[in-house]
């Protein structure tokens, strides 16, 4: 029978195994499983090492050498016990036992090799399996071994006869093992026949970057001949990926192409010209350069679709209204789309204060899920007739029953908090496609950007305004003494003196809330939340006649918006609060924040909080507060934050650390990870140069009419992802 990618494995494997692979590993097709990578390979005579095996619970596959075996009856119940003791090269010894094992006390005998795949237990504290699946290892094909046999000569028990080849270990579930995952790709790699498989690269290409075919890749993967074969494998299919992936990105491009947009032209004496010249202050060169970017990608009649990124605090909230003006100017609307109510509020705020004047001309209009029944009739009416043609909001702007006039242009603030369903669901909504800005101050390293973002074209706001001062960053351990802690409350209480206004950020609002270590994925307690430390700078006598106030997701939205108005007007010294402050909050005169148990977020939340302070004249000052121990590994994260003001730095490092899980969105939905092999700090230079070949490779043929191969993969690997989506996802 003919097998291709999408081939069901019940018609190659049968049922049972079919099965097998779905229920413990989710693979149901041909493809799938070769893309099954094993996650090490052993050559056949060499062992493994005991010291790599995994903590209690965990499923580890390994080779062992049997050096003993016992098999005797058991007492308290029928049948019998067989406890096989086996070694690796270093001489550490693994026992593990065996229930009614009287055939395996005939295949296991001493000086037998075998791959042993169950579960790791403890017994007398030392690690032990217990009735592990197993595959004996022989030298020559089984009618030639002299190796374990039984009573009538035939071999007892499942075997492998490789040679010295390396033998592949795959990840494996407890209901089917590494051995048996071999046995079905063994299957299928002598059914296929690659001749009726896609080839989405080019002979040209894999001539010029040294790839094998992918026939050859999956053999040098699962079939090696020496150690080094594996690795010349993967490298054509980490490069195999991003060619597809730079493929499915290069046709979405084209998607938009062919949408019509309405060109939005500067107007000389308009609304921009009005606004630049009331600006009390210089724009940055950065601000300048992004800005005649998306001013001349405005007054094209092709949909803009551009990503600005920029550092907390560089400004990229002006470059978006500038914009928004320029669209305003030719009679159309434009939103600007926030992922909370309190940036959405912060936003509305901000731009009144910005246009003056000019806001109640244009119609500013705030739109969020909170406002009640009156309020959002009047909102939406308001944008139904054009009446306002500035509408700042959450994703309630993206809602069915929200109608535009004429929607010229759409913000988008926070990327990382949207999908790319959601960016979608403004742009392919109407037949005159707006232009689209999407904003974010998350730092993207570029093979982030090209994975992630590829659908984007983007531009990079480099320099903060004139006046932002630097933060200093420290890490404050208490597990020091009282005095460290004690510190950081007479710090702050020397900053309100000065007449200056402080954030103490929390973890969590209650005792009744638990955090996750994102270090160790343990959940802990902490009393670091918002009502207790309340509850202690209340009585502190230095802070306890401060003007206080708390500030957190569970208060509505109208009590958020009145404190943190009070705040912005000076009314409050210092804010107690959650990550609700992390974006989009800006207070000129904030200038320290304490972080309390500050292990408990990660390097991006860290360095988007500690961006609130030091935005007015005055420098600014981070606190990492932490009672951590000083071996805890996530104090490395503390430590890194507090080294860099970089966000770039910090977002590779952090990249380096977590992988992609976390950037890409490989869990949302439920969904698989949808990069196999690619790493985007890993695997830079291979995306960026699958990305140039590609677009050189379209430039000379858009449709890929010579490259039959490369349009049906991209086509089959478009379809199994549903369109690309969860590739840009961003959760």
């Amino acid at each position: 029978m003919k097998v291709l990618p999408t081939t069901q494995l019940h018609r190659v494997l049968g049922e049972e195994s079919a099965k097998v692979l779905e229920q413990g590993l989710g693979i149901t097709t041909a493809a799938q499983l070769l893309q099954h990578y094993p996650r090490r390979w052993i050559e056949f005579g060499h062992l493994s090492s005991f010291r790599d095996l995994p903590e209690a619970g965990e499923h580890v596959s390994l080779i062992a050498e049997v050096t003993g075996v016992s098999v005797r009856r058991m007492q308290n119940r029928r049948g019998s016990l067989a406890e096989v003791w086996v070694a690796d090269d270093e001489g550490n010894s693994l026992k593990m036992a065996f229930f009614n094992g009287w055939s395996v006390g005939r295949t296991l005998t001493q000086g037998v090799r075998a791959i042993f795949h169950g579960k790791v237990g403890s017994y007398r504290d030392r690690p032990t399996l217990t009735n592990p699946d197993f595959t004996v290892l022989l030298e020559a094909d089984p009618g030639e071994a002299d190796g374990p046999a039984s009573a009538d000569g035939s071999v007892a028990g499942p075997v492998l006869s490789r040679g010295r080849t390396p033998v592949p270990l795959y990840p494996a579930t407890s209901s089917i093992s590494s051995f048996r995952i071999l046995d079905c790709i063994e299957i299928l790699l002598d059914m296929i026949d690659f001749a009726d498989w896609p080839e989405p690269i080019p002979p040209e290409v894999r001539e010029t970057e040294d790839l094998p075919t992918l026939r050859e890749a999956y053999r040098l993967i699962h079939r090696p001949d020496i150690l080094a074969d594996p690795e010349r494998g993967l490298r054509r299919m980490r490069f195999h990926e991003a060619f597809l992936l730079q493929g499915l990105l290069h046709l979405r491009r084209v998607q938009d192409q062919d949408r019509a947009a309405r060109a939005r032209p500067r107007v000389s004496g308009g609304l921009l010209d009005r606004f630049d010249a009331e600006l009390p202050f210089t724009l940055t060169e950065g601000q300048l350069r992004c800005g005649e970017l998306i001013a001349t990608e405005l007054e094209r009649q092709r949909p803009m679709n551009r990503l600005l990124q920029g550092e907390v605090g560089s400004g990229k909230t002006l470059v978006a209204l500038r914009a928004i003006l320029q669209v305003l100017e030719s009679g159309a609307q434009a939103a600007l789309i926030a992922p909370t109510e309190v940036l959405a509020a912060q936003h509305e705020r901000s731009l009144r204060r910005m246009l003056g004047g000019l806001a109640e001309e244009l119609g500013l209009t705030l739109l969020t899920g909170s406002l009640s029944t009156s309020q959002r009739r009047r909102a939406l009416l308001d944008i139904a007739s054009g009446t306002a043609c500035l509408i700042v909001g959450t994703h309630a702007v993206l809602g069915e029953q929200v109608h535009f006039v004429d929607l010229g242009l759409a913000v988008v603030d926070e990327q990382h908090r949207f999908g790319v369903e959601q960016r979608d669901a403004l742009r392919h909504r109407y037949e005159i496609t707006p232009h689209m800005l999407v904003m974010s101050a998350t730092p993207i390293p570029r093979s982030v950007a090209m994975t992630v973002f590829g659908d984007l074209e983007l531009a990079t706001l480099e320099g903060l305004p004139g006046g932002r001062q630097p933060i200093a960053t420290h890490v404050v351990r208490t597990v020091q003494g009282p005095r460290m802690i004690g510190r950081v409350w007479e710090r702050i209480a020397e900053e309100v003196a000065a007449g200056h206004q402080v954030y103490v950020v929390c973890p969590k609002i209650d005792e009744a809330d638990r955090r996750e270590d994102p270090a160790t994925g343990v959940h802990t307690d902490q009393d670091a939340s918002v009502e207790l430390i309340s509850q202690r700078l209340a009585e502190h006598p230095l802070l306890g006649e401060t003007r206080r106030a708390q500030v957190h997701g569970r208060m509505d939205a109208g009590a958020k918006e009145e404190v943190m108005t009070a705040f912005e007007r000076g009314e409050i010294d210092v804010l107690i609060c959650t990550t609700v402050i992390e974006v989009g909050v800006d207070v000129h005169n904030a200038t320290v924040m304490a972080i309390l148990d500050a292990d408990a977020f990660g390097v991006s939340t860290l360095h988007q909080l500690r961006g609130r302070v030091g935005r007015g004249g005055a420098h600014g000052l981070c606190l990492l507060v932490t009672r951590l121990p000083d071996e805890h590994p996530s104090l490395e994260r503390l430590d890194q934050v507090a080294e860099h003001s970089d966000g770039m730095t910090l977002a590779r490092l952090d990249l380096e650390r977590r992988r992609e899980g976390d950037v890409l969105g490989a869990a949302q939905a439920g969904k698989a990870s949808t990069l196999k092999l690619l790493r985007t700090i890993r695997d830079e230079k291979i995306i960026v140069r699958a990305a140039q070949l590609l677009a050189e490779l379209s430039e000379a043929d858009p449709t890929w009419d010579s490259h039959p191969g490369l349009r049906e993969a991209v086509g089959q690997y478009r379809d199994l992802h549903e369109g690309a989506d969860e590739f840009i996802q961003r959760g």
